[in-house]
């Protein structure tokens, strides 16, 4: 997979885990393209560790669920980081 296109899926794959979870969730694009790289190849890594996963296609149903889910793992360590701050 090519990097704009790692970026793209980042970029869905992170605004996909900001839709599935409950609450509002502080920063823009900028930070959900961030947050859905990180949490992109977070995901990557974790599928290939865990259930040999082959992360190849863009298309690849199996990369974009892991994708989203390395997602939603890395904006719910962001939630309770940055609502702690807030709370102080």
């Amino acid at each position: 997979m090519g990097f704009l296109a790692f970026l793209l899926l980042g970029l869905i794959a992170g605004a996909i885990a900001k839709a599935i979870l409950p609450g509002k969730q502080g920063g823009g694009w900028i930070a959900t393209l961030l947050l859905g790289v990180v949490g992109a190849m977070l995901g990557g890594w974790l599928g290939g560790m865990l259930f040999g996963a082959d992360l190849e296609g863009f298309w690849s149903l199996e990369s974009w669920l892991l994708a989203i889910g390395g997602s939603i793992i890395v904006l719910l360590i962001y939630g309770l980081i940055v609502g702690r701050r807030k709370e102080a």
